[in-house]
């Protein structure tokens, strides 16, 4: 594919400024009209919200940001997903747009509306960030940056600055940049990579992850890459580097698709991320290093593979029972996180400064939180700022064409913004599903939301950026990349500020305090003599950013750091801990002994920062702790125990062994023994382990043997064990070779078509057979009147797997016809009847409530992401929008057979889910050909044999369950 690198003749002469609407918006689904929804929303009595602009002033918002004049900008994904939308939708021709929001005339209504720019390169851009002169647009495989310095709202230049990011027309993409307190540039990726960016410097990043699908483009991927700093990052990815591109580096990684990275003036950073349709989305503070935990440490496994038994799913989902893993933060259940910015500001008053605001477009809401340290991390407890009101309270309302008139559940706030007057900004994708593979509403309707004071005018400070007060009001406004023009300006005037910007240090917003800080460790020699006090100021908070700042200016950071190893602050300490990542064991080691000493057991933040400091230097750690805190294993207090667990060098194996398998020791930290042996990638690990499984302790005994089992088909495969073997399921009624033989009856072209059929309804009543069939049909090589002959056998293959893929490539029975969404969404549903029929039919795969299958997505919440007409349709017609990591894939092996199911880990070793949740391990080099499957597992109503009446009260049941 080839990216241009220049804006079209065609994309500059479509610059223009539209007073108002800018044309007709195409009708949405039938009988829908988009109204406003001021008077739906809840949110807290001194704030009151206003519609702020709406389409046809712009479309599809993805992502807004607001400029130091108060004027939003918006990145529109008007062309998202067009290889899956074909009824008609709004398209443009040129590529999608930047377009400029104004209230020209302060009635707190936007009036003007200016197409920035529309460049083929827009491709569903997801993020936009107006610095100064500057527009970078964030649009996979590029970063952009639009360049307008005379101001007139026209592009003079456009430059790629980086390209290579994972994820063309893809949600888990690249994502929205924002201007750091300390004047460097943060954005993040999701997960569909490969990711391979060399930054302006020549240094170049690789990450990739088992996860392809979601597009036709997102078809190769994979773990294990390393880059440039000899790491292995993985998945979704926090990402730091100057404003000119060079210095490209990685915060943190192994996210699955945290949408916008969001940094405070302390310089924290903050992330939410979604989930696998399993009601464990989240919102984390993000320590710098850190492993985030959705796929396994290399990539090569899905969270499915590795979940442990007796596992909730959240813990599951983000490894959190694994070393080396972050704590994953506040589990905001069934949704779709979208936006994030923290509110720094006064103007909504005190009580809301510092307050962290997470949209969420399948909770319809935008959440808060006020972070509190907690150890070495935070602790973040939910509230809504603004949220509808659920359509459950009220009941369901149809229209004349039998939708839903469920309007609250069609705000799906894509983003939220804070605006130089201290307003806040909402901007609503507007859909009756969010995102995906697939957009209902036709028009790509969009809204942006305003929320302010009550009763009171919030104004647009004018600033004038050519006086050093004007700098100043920049850098304290609430906006975060109108901060970075102030930063940026006072910078350059070097040591002459000062004076003035240390006098922040008395404000009493803490925010601007650490704004100051930030800026005078850039303001020359006393300036950074100024910031080397802050070590000892009395707020941790502060000493933390003094030390942040000090790290990236100073050339060596060890003093500052054994000054601080000692601090009273975990905080203050893990920062230490971060800072030693790099630095050689001779040098590290009497502060590592510090850190440890001050480990209190149980702060898993400070654990994994720890670790962070141990890292390539665990052996002589591991070491030095034995001979500090004693080496009789048995005799291991918490401290030690949780510290050696991080480590687990292969020199821990004994005492590990030894824990585990001793009654004198607490069942919980004998299974914590377990884990820590199976993270020891070592022939001795795998012996050990295999000897437990003789343990006189029974969940010795059992746990052992699960590690043995699943172990083996990763890390451990190749290792050779004594004491226990792996026994290999049958797959297959009729031997292979049997089925080989009639297959090639089946494709001998010379052969009686009869003779041919009738191999082919022997294959196809067989499950291994039926594979081999559907392999065949799949390469175009049956006979029609083959084809045709087995129809009827196929679709009652005992395998489900085969029944499931078989309807993509033969004609069911009978010709049955697929329903109709519109007509059975005007079926009067009943709830327990669609209850009943859910367990009957539907739970060996998926889970609701507290019961059912884990082959399919959870449906327990699905009526947050879905309302009935999206939901009856995705019933209904299946294979329209397969969700994401659903997608099965279809291997062919070297002997002839074959396996498809849902991939959980890939490398030397395969392993398959099928339909009915049985797994199936392959080696890779017995593997001939793979194939992902752009289709679904799941079989539609017609082939389960489910009525119209059926599927509407399915539907029912499941929009009547509520997330927990």
């Amino acid at each position: 594919m080839i990216y241009r690198r220049s804006l079209s003749l065609l994309a500059l002469i479509l610059v223009l400024v539209f007073p108002g609407a800018v044309g007709e918006r195409p009708s949405v689904l039938a009988g829908y009209e988009p109204g406003d929804l001021t008077d739906e929303f809840v949110l807290p009595d001194d704030l009151e919200i206003t519609l702020w602009a709406e389409s046809p002033q712009f479309y599809n918002p993805t992502n807004i940001d607001v400029d130091a004049r108060g004027r939003v900008w918006v990145t529109e994904a008007v062309n998202y997903r067009d290889f899956n939308n074909h009824d008609g939708h709004l398209r443009h021709e040129a590529g999608d747009r930047v377009v400029i929001l104004e209230d020209t005339d302060g009635n707190g209504k936007a009036d003007r509306s200016t197409v920035f720019v529309q460049d083929e390169d827009l491709r569903s851009p997801l993020g936009v960030a107006v610095i100064g002169e500057k527009v970078v647009v964030s649009s996979a495989p590029n970063l952009i940056v639009y360049t307008d310095a005379d101001g007139d709202d026209r592009p003079e230049h456009k430059e790629i600055l980086l390209t290579g990011f994972g994820g063309y027309d893809h949600d888990h993409a690249l994502h929205s940049l924002v201007a750091g307190p300390d004047g460097q540039w943060y954005f993040n990726t999701g997960n569909a990579g490969p990711h391979v960016v060399t930054d302006r410097s020549g240094w170049t990043l690789r990450s990739g992850s088992i996860y392809t699908g979601g597009s036709p483009y997102n078809t190769e991927n994979r773990g294990g890459m390393m880059s440039d700093d000899g790491r292995v990052w993985v998945g979704g990815l926090a990402l730091r580097m100057r404003p000119d591109g060079t210095g490209l580096e990685v915060l943190a990684h192994n996210f699955r698709n945290a949408y916008e990275l969001a940094i405070d003036s302390y310089g924290n950073l903050w992330q939410n991320d979604n989930d696998d349709e399993v009601m464990a989305c989240r919102v984390t503070w993000v320590m710098e290093g850190a492993n985030q935990g959705f796929f396994s440490r290399d990539g090569a496994r899905s969270w499915q593979a590795d979940r442990r038994p007796g596992q909730n799913t959240f813990t599951a989902h983000w490894h959190q029972d694994d070393p080396g893993v972050a704590p994953a933060g506040d589990n905001t259940g069934a949704g779709s996180p979208t936006g994030m910015v923290v509110y720094e500001g006064d103007a909504l008053g005190e009580k809301y400064r510092g307050m962290l605001l997470s949209a969420d477009a399948g909770r319809n809401a935008v959440f808060a939180y006020w972070p509190e340290p907690d150890g070495a991390g935070f602790k973040l407890e939910r509230t809504n700022l603004v949220a509808t009101k659920r359509a459950a309270d009220e009941g369901y309302v149809w229209n004349d064409a039998g939708h839903e008139r469920d309007l609250q559940r069609w705000f799906r706030p894509s983003d939220v913004a804070v605006g130089p007057d201290g307003a806040i900004y909402v901007a609503d994708w507007y859909d009756p599903v969010v995102g995906g593979h697939q957009m209902h509403d036709r028009g790509a309707y969009g809204r942006i939301y305003r929320i302010a004071p009550k009763g009171k005018a919030l104004r647009t400070p004018g600033i004038d950026l050519s006086t050093q007060q004007g700098q100043i009001e920049a850098l304290l406004n609430p906006a975060p990349n109108v901060r970075s023009l102030g930063f940026a300006r006072l910078k350059a005037s070097g040591e002459r500020v000062l004076d003035d910007v240390a006098g922040l240090l008395a404000h009493s917003n803490s925010y601007y305090r650490a704004r100051a800080v930030w800026l005078m460790a850039q303001l020359g020699p006393n300036g950074f003599a100024r910031v080397e006090d802050l070590l000892d100021d009395p707020d941790p908070a502060l000493r933390v950013t003094a030390f942040r700042a000090i790290r990236r200016q100073a050339e060596d950071v060890l003093p500052y750091a054994r000054k601080l190893a000692r601090d009273a602050s975990p905080a203050v300490r893990r920062e230490v801990a971060i800072a030693l990542r790099d630095v050689p064991f001779e040098q590290a080691q009497n502060m590592l002994l510090d850190l440890a000493r001050g480990f209190d057991g149980g702060d898993r933040w400070y654990l994994e920062a720890f670790g962070t400091a141990s890292e390539g230097k665990e052996v002589r750690v591991y070491a030095m702790l034995l001979e500090a805190f004693g080496a009789e294993p048995l005799a291991w207090d918490a401290r030690m125990a949780g510290l050696a667990w991080r480590l687990h060098p292969v020199a821990s194996i004994d005492a590990f062994t030894r824990r585990a398998g001793s009654a004198r020791v607490p069942e919980a930290e004998r299974q914590r023994a377990l884990t820590a042996l199976g993270f020891i990638d070592a022939p001795a690990a795998a012996q050990a382990m295999a000897d437990l499984t003789h343990s006189e302790l029974p969940d010795v005994a059992q746990g052992a043997s699960w590690w043995m089992q699943y172990r083996k088909t990763n890390d451990w495969h190749a290792y050779p064990v004594e004491g226990w073997t792996v026994a290999v399921p049958a797959t297959a009624s009729r031997s292979l070779q049997d089925n080989l033989n009639l297959q090639q009856t089946v494709l001998d072209t010379k052969g009686w078509i009869t003779e041919r059929i009738d191999a082919a309804q022997e294959m196809a009543s067989d499950p291994l057979g039926g594979l081999l069939l559907i392999g065949q049909a799949r390469k175009g090589k049956l006979a029609y009147q083959v084809n045709w002959g087995v129809s009827a056998t196929i679709f009652n293959n005992p395998d489900p797997t085969v029944r499931a893929l078989a309807r993509n490539y033969f004609d069911p029975p009978g010709g049955a016809q697929p329903y109709d969404p519109a007509e059975i969404v005007r079926i009067e549903a009943d709830r327990d009847r669609g209850q009943a029929v859910f367990y009957a039919n539907c739970a060996s795969c998926h889970r609701a409530g507290d019961l059912g299958g884990d082959i399919g997505p959870d449906l327990t919440a699905i009526g947050e992401k879905f309302d009935r007409a999206a939901l009856i349709d995705a019933i209904v017609r299946p294979g329209a929008a397969v969700m994401f990591g659903y997608e099965p894939w279809y291997v062919s092996l070297k002997d002839g057979g074959a396996v498809a199911g849902l991939l959980l880990s890939d490398g030397p070793m395969l392993v398959l889910k099928d339909a009915t949740g049985r797994q199936h391990t392959i080696r890779g080099e017995d593997v001939a050909e793979r194939e992902q499957l752009r289709i679904t597992l799941m079989p539609d109503p017609v082939g389960m044999g489910l009525s119209e009446q059926d599927v509407a009260d399915v539907s029912e049941y499941l929009l009547s369950l509520q997330a927990n």
